[in-house]
Order: structure tokens, then sequence, then C-alpha cells
């Protein structure tokens, strides 16, 4: 239906009565307006009916085409999206095994060096006990090379001053032996100086 004939079909409608009640309606320009209607209805399809039906085969055609194309576009997002949830699952897979690979290596690196910890520990323990009980003996050794040297020398002191006492003893005996009395030289001297005196 055109502007033209709403306006001509509305225009029928429009005046009402003050009471809200539409006014009577003359049964011939009723069917005179249906009769215009169904006759430019008639010119329509004459002059556009063609044109229309075209239009509407390339809608249908332009419709099956967006449902195939919406279809197939749908199909081909869903297979790159299995295939995008493929890769990531796989991906994720491959990251966590990985992860899993070296928290186990680093378990095991752990558990080798803790090991050659506890080793060391042990070997270091052992080099110390073994320093402490070569001290030890050391020092032992040393005590009794120090009291047995010292022995010696209080042995070798007391022996020296033995012979020096024996020898100052020997000596003074000697001396008192050979000693002279002082009368006995004063004598001498007097019958020296007498002799030279007389001479």
């Amino acid at each position: 239906m055109s502007s033209m004939e709403g306006e001509k079909f509305n225009h029928n409608f429009a005046d009402s009565t003050p009471g809200g009640l539409v006014p009577s309606i003359n049964q011939a320009s009723i069917s005179n307006s249906f009769g215009d209607i169904s006759s430019l209805d008639k010119v329509r399809d004459i002059l556009f009916g063609g044109q229309m039906r075209e239009l509407e085969k390339k809608f249908t055609r332009l419709e099956d085409r967006l449902i195939k194309e919406c279809a197939s576009l749908r199909d081909e997002t869903k297979k790159r999206l299995d295939y995008l949830e493929n890769y990531i699952k796989n991906e994720i897979e491959a990251v966590n095994d990985q992860v899993r690979s070296e928290q186990l290596k680093r378990e095991e690196a752990i558990a080798t060096l803790s090991e050659e910890q506890k080793g060391i520990n042990l070997s270091i323990e052992r080099k110390l006990s073994q320093f402490d009980e070569q001290a030890a003996t050391k020092t032992r050794e040393l005590r009794e090379q120090l009291l047995n040297q010292s022995q010696s020398l209080q042995d070798d002191i007391r022996q020296k001053y033995e012979e020096i006492l024996a020898l100052l003893q020997q000596e003074s005996q000697e001396i008192r032996a050979e000693k002279t009395d002082r009368s006995t030289l004063a004598a001498m001297f007097t019958e020296l100086a007498i002799r030279l005196n007389s001479r």
C-alpha cells in the first residue's frame, strides 16, 4: 500500500464523534477503495512484479549463501578453536612435563648434594678426630721429650757441679799443701837480707 493509499484509507477513519465512536462508513466508498487497491496491486505487479521476483530470488540466493557462509565460518571457527584448544593443551602438557622433569632433576641433584655434603662432613669429622689424636700424641711426646731433656740436663748440671766442686776441693788442698808459713818466709827474707848486706 502506497503512502497516498494509506492516507486515503486513513482519512475515512480519521474523524470521530465527540463520544469516541467511529461514524458509519459508506459501503460503496469502501468497495471502491478496495477496488482501487486491487487495481493498483495489479498495476504494481505488472510494472514491478518481475523485478520483485528477481529480487526475491536474489535475496533467497543471498540468504542461502549467507547461511552456507555462516555454517562454513562456524565450522572453520570450530575447527580452529578445537585446533587451538588442542595446541594449548599439548603445550601445557609439554610445559608440565618439562617442569616435572626439571623438578625431578633438581630433587635428584639436591639429594646428591646432600649425600656429598654428608660424606664431606663425615670426612671432615674423621680428619678432625685424627688431627686431635695426632695433636694429643705429639703433645704427649713433646712433654716426655721435655721431661727427659730436663732430667738429663739436671743430671748433667749435678754432675758438672760435683766435678767442679771436687776440682775446687782438690785445688784448695793443693794450695794449702803448697802454701808457706809467714814466719818461715820472714826468716828466709831476713836471712837473705843479712847475706846481701855482708857482701
